[in-house]
């Protein structure tokens, strides 16, 4: 447990910023979702604008600090692999 002031004024800021994280994770799994199932209904044009959603949400995650940024940059090439698949399709 914390005894000093600064420890304990550090386990509030910890908390702040996880609350925000989680926020932040949240949405981009969101707009993730949103592309799997464009990609599941096989709407190219659909698809296509959740995956522009989904790049803009990660890189964000990215910059925020959320997300590494060759975890990111790994996830959106993924997601342009599904989607050529599909359109080529």
């Amino acid at each position: 447990m914390a005894n000093n002031p600064g420890a304990k004024k550090a386990i509030r800021k910890i908390e702040r910023r996880t609350e925000v994280n989680k926020a932040r994770r949240s949405r981009v799994r969101t707009y993730l979702r949103k592309f799997e199932e464009a990609l599941a209904a096989g709407d190219a044009a659909v698809a296509k604008e959740a995956f522009i959603t989904a790049q803009s949400e990660l890189m964000r995650a990215v910059s925020k600090g959320v997300v590494h940024k060759n975890t990111g940059s790994r996830k959106v090439s993924r997601l342009n692999a599904q989607l050529k698949k599909l359109s080529a399709a």
